[in-house]
């Protein structure tokens, strides 16, 4: 039905544009410039006639523009109503597959906790004396921080 409409509107978009452009105007218009006055039309309409022709054919289709612009207008803002994020329906984030390298039971690339020392290992001992800081090259020694 819209394109339908549509493509009416173009039809009678043609018919309006030609209806204006051959009716005479206050000087020459392009009516004469197409053999006007001297036209056959004229002998077998009449002069005024076609005046009255053209001019009500203006209006008409004028009014059809209108009429069927604002009936597109319309039918195109009902189908493109604005939706809100809010109205969506939550969804659950998608769950990652499990690689199929065999158990399905491997362990996360990146780990989730502390590392904890296997069983029977021992632990690193920690260093007891903080390293040794050089003096700048420039003989000059640091400046206490307070």
């Amino acid at each position: 039905m819209y394109t339908f409409l549509l493509i009416i509107l173009v039809l009678d978009c043609f018919v309006l544009v030609a209806a204006v452009l051959l009716q005479s105007g206050k000087g020459s218009g392009l009516a004469a410039n197409f053999g006007g006055a001297s036209s056959t039309a004229e002998a077998l309409i009449g002069s005024r006639q076609a005046g009255n022709l053209l001019t009500k054919a203006s209006w008409w289709s004028g009014g059809i523009f209108i009429g069927l612009s604002l009936i597109l207008a319309l039918a195109g803002a009902r189908t493109r109503t604005p939706r809100s994020v809010l109205d969506q329906a939550v969804q659950p984030p998608a769950q990652q597959a499990s690689p199929a390298t065999g158990t399905g039971n491997a362990a996360p690339a990146v780990p989730l906790g502390p590392a904890t020392p296997a069983p029977g290992a021992t632990a690193p001992a920690a260093p007891t004396t903080p390293p040794a800081t050089t003096p700048p090259a420039g003989g000059t020694a640091p400046k206490p921080q307070r």
